[in-house]
């Protein structure tokens, strides 16, 4: 008799491991259910609300996050709290949950539940999401935004140029962007820690992409051409302006008669002489010419100027900072400018405006012409009368010194700017001044005038310990002194005043000092609202803290203007510039008659 073996049924068949289809099938429903709730769980506390849910974080960080550009902007596109501080990959998303076990227990123990406590180790919060942000190459920034995707068309040249920086050195984003949703407390890290966490990591070098590389040269020959545009619109209508003027005094002479004409063709004639150059052939550039208000050197090098690392690595300010001059003026002199730096507004002062510079030169002198259109009058609130300086309705000066002089290349006479100069943050109280050792070396006569770094044995940058800033009191010694003049370490200024139309023609290292020098000419006029300056300066001379001009060589070159008869740092200023002979890299180009 054959045994019957009675078949398995479906659910009964062994698996892997020996487990049955219907154990299998079990194991996978509960497993379906309980991943489901898991990741619900995981999801639902992956949201702003969430985030917010304890007053901690409603109450402080969320109200810094709100008015910022992630929670509002033109394109209605919101960044929330996961997006910047949850990963999206899940191994590093689960990391992450387990780390933030670590704010639950702050949470439960009160170490953050009021502002004052939450303040109170903000630093310590900061620093840890700098330091993990650095390690993942701002791995959440980039769950939004992708370096390969920009386009450098809708930058700023300052963002084009760190941005490219970013991807040729080796930078990520948190470099740059700390404190863009909640309050910044950068400025509490020491040099050291500043150093470590804002350095380039060559792991993250990237190839610069032929997409931002076409979209910059796309936007650097649009610049270009609206820059050659407007040149050539103001040219036509100076040219226009200047044949009005032609024509009027040529209508006045021909009225005023033989003799009268005779007379006056002879004063002009005389007066044309003293600087005696065919402007037509003379080479023209536009800068710009800003308000200032306490930015010094120290400011430059300190750590509220974002771009102090660029800056000390050699970087000029013009070319971050070029296509802002307008916006950076006007912030400032209206008060608005977050970085503090204009304490005693002046309502209705301008923030900027153009100068036009006509450079030549002929074998004995270098000849340059300014121009640009006056101002209305903004009388100032805190002087009596509104005016400065009532004498000089404008003063005009320009520096011009080799690259001995440290940060001369990049910043032009601002390098010579400092926080306890006359008029500045620090400016020492007259009495302490003349009370000094110093004042037996040193004019203090107008307080503490320009120097450069050059001639001083520090310079305090930091403050800490309630320092002031600047170095007016550790001058060098004389021998000291003398040697840095030997090795050209000095600025040859020159100044006009219109008041008294004279010019002064100067040195600076230790101090301004306005010895003659190798007596530059200068000649003003205002006409029909314009101001026109034009400078006569020999090209070689044997006089001491004079600069000589020679062909074939660059020099740095920057000027300040004292319009609406301001006074000491009240003035306008320019960006450093390169000065050169018959040379089209130069910004200001001299070419020859």
């Amino acid at each position: 008799m054959v045994n019957i073996i009675d078949k398995p049924s479906f659910w009964s068949r062994r698996l892997i491991l020996g487990t049955t289809v219907a154990g299998a099938v079990i194991f996978f429903v509960v497993g379906i259910i309980f991943w489901g709730g898991f990741n619900t769980a995981m999801e639902a506390t992956n949201t702003t609300e969430f985030c917010i849910g304890c007053h901690e974080m409603e109450d402080n960080v969320y109200q810094e996050y709100t008015p910022t550009i992630h929670y509002s902007n033109r394109t209605g596109v919101r960044a929330g709290c996961p997006d910047c501080h949850v990963p999206r990959p899940w191994i590093h998303k689960i990391v992450r949950k387990i780390q933030a076990s670590r704010e639950v227990l702050f949470w439960l123990t009160g170490k953050i539940d009021t502002k004052e406590k939450f303040n109170e180790h903000r630093f310590d919060l900061a620093k840890k999401v700098w330091n993990d942000m650095k390690t993942t190459d701002s791995r959440e920034c980039r769950n939004c935004h992708n370096f390969e995707s920009m386009n450098p068309e809708f930058q700023k040249p300052r963002a084009r140029k760190q941005h490219l920086n970013a991807f040729e050195t080796g930078q990520t984003c948190i470099d740059c962007h700390k404190g863009i949703a909640h309050h910044d407390v950068r400025d509490k890290l020491s040099d050291e820690e500043l150093e470590a966490v804002e350095a380039p990591n060559p792991e993250y070098i990237r190839e610069v992409p032929q997409l931002y590389l076409d979209g910059l040269a796309r936007v650097e020959a649009k610049e270009a051409k609206e820059a050659a545009e407007l040149k050539a619109a103001k040219a036509a209508e100076k040219a226009k302006v200047e044949e009005k003027i032609a024509k009027a005094v040529e209508q006045a002479l021909a009225t005023a008669g033989p003799a009268k004409a005779t007379s006056s063709t002879k004063a002009e004639a005389k007066k044309a002489s003293n600087i005696n150059v065919d402007w037509s052939k003379a080479k023209s550039t536009d800068i710009s010419v800003f308000y200032p208000g306490t930015a010094s050197l120290e400011w430059i090098l300190g750590r509220r100027h974002g771009g102090k690392r660029a800056f000390t690595k050699g970087d000029r300010c013009v070319e971050c900072h070029a296509e802002e001059i307008a916006d950076i003026g006007q912030n400032i002199v209206s008060g608005e400018s977050e970085k503090d730096l204009e304490p005693n507004v002046i309502p209705g002062k301008r923030g900027s405006f153009p100068v036009t510079i006509d450079a030549s030169h002929d074998n004995e002198n270098l000849y340059l012409r300014f121009s640009w259109n006056d101002g209305d009058h903004a009388p100032v609130p805190f002087v009596e009368g509104g005016k400065m300086d009532p004498e000089n309705p404008m003063k005009l000066a320009f520096m011009i010194s080799t690259d001995d002089v440290e940060y001369a290349d990049r910043a032009g006479c601002w390098a010579s700017c400092h926080a306890d100069a006359n008029s500045m943050p620090f400016e020492p109280e007259k009495e302490v001044l003349l009370g000094s050792d110093l004042a037996k070396r040193l004019n203090f006569n107008s307080g503490v005038t320009k120097y450069i770094k050059e001639s001083r044995t520090k310079l305090e940058l930091k403050g800490r310990g309630g320092k002031s800033l600047g170095g007016w009191d550790k001058l060098k010694d004389e021998g000291e002194i003398k040697s840095a003049q030997d090795a050209n370490q000095y600025y040859d200024i020159v100044r006009y005043q219109s008041g008294t139309a004279t010019v002064e023609d100067g040195q600076l290292l230790d101090e301004r000092i306005m010895h003659g020098g190798q007596g530059a000419e200068a000649e003003a006029s205002l006409k029909n609202g314009t101001w026109s300056v034009m400078i006569k300066r020999k090209l070689v001379s044997d006089k001491s803290g004079d600069i000589n001009i020679e062909a074939g060589k660059v020099y740095n070159f920057g000027f300040a203007i004292h319009d609406d008869y301001s006074s000491a740092r009240y003035h306008h200023v320019s960006f450093g510039y390169k000065l050169a002979l018959d040379n089209d890299e130069a910004e200001i180009n001299a070419v020859k008659q």
